[in-house]
């Protein structure tokens, strides 16, 4: 549901926003003129950190305005793509004469999906200021680490070899890990699975591919 219009608070919170320039938790939309790809944000947003969508301001920082109930219907029809549905909250604010729309965004405690021309439900997550979408890996950990259960992992030769090529490069891709530990796919998948959900490994998503790094601090001995 939208808020009344504000006008003086708008204005600094608004460019104060904005002075921030794009990253994880904020957007900058000039206008909405794809519902699927708002949706993707709203999505993208709901499953990392939550974030704010500004509507009416340009990539490079300039106020252009909308015509709020446009911009709002667009926004409720986003919202038909998503899946579960995305926790929004729109407000309203007058900065130079113009209307600029503020859609908050919360963090999801589930995973959500949006549905994409196809008919496909498929997962995005939020990478500096790119909407990435989410791997097999990424999805099996949220939704293993959202159960109940907990995890138990057997610290064999496989676990301590893969730790300890971790332990010694960056930014190391599936097929590399793979590739050198010698582990079937299945097996090098579950492994990342249970060590992303033991928080002793961290998985960075780009528009690049997917890397893994060993966690600062964690004794691999």
């Amino acid at each position: 549901m939208s808020k009344d219009l504000r006008a003086q608070p708008g204005f600094y919170y608004i460019k104060s926003l904005i002075a921030q320039g794009e990253h994880q938790q904020l957007d900058f939309k000039f206008a909405i003129t794809d519902a699927r790809k708002i949706a993707k944000t709203l999505v993208a947003f709901a499953n990392t950190d939550g974030g704010r969508l500004l509507i009416g301001v340009k990539d490079n920082g300039t106020i252009a305005g909308v015509r709020s109930e446009e911009e709002i219907y667009m926004i409720e029809t986003a919202s038909l793509y998503c899946k579960p549905p995305v926790m929004y909250k729109i407000n309203k604010w007058q900065v130079d004469g113009k209307i600029v729309i503020e859609v908050e965004v919360e963090k999801s405690t589930q995973l959500c999906y949006v549905k994409d021309e196809t008919n496909r439900w498929i997962a995005y997550v939020r990478n500096n200021d790119q909407n990435i979408k989410a791997n097999k890996i990424y999805i099996r950990y949220l939704k293993k680490k959202n159960t109940a259960k907990g995890i138990f992992l057997k610290y064999t030769d496989d676990e301590k070899k893969l730790l300890q090529y971790l332990a010694h490069h960056r930014d190391v891709s599936f097929g590399r890990l793979q590739k050198f530990s010698r582990l079937t796919y299945s097996k090098t998948e579950n492994l990342l699975v249970n060590l992303l959900c033991l928080d002793i490994i961290e998985m960075k998503m780009t528009v690049r591919g997917t890397f893994y790094n060993l966690k600062k601090n964690v004794p691999i001995d």
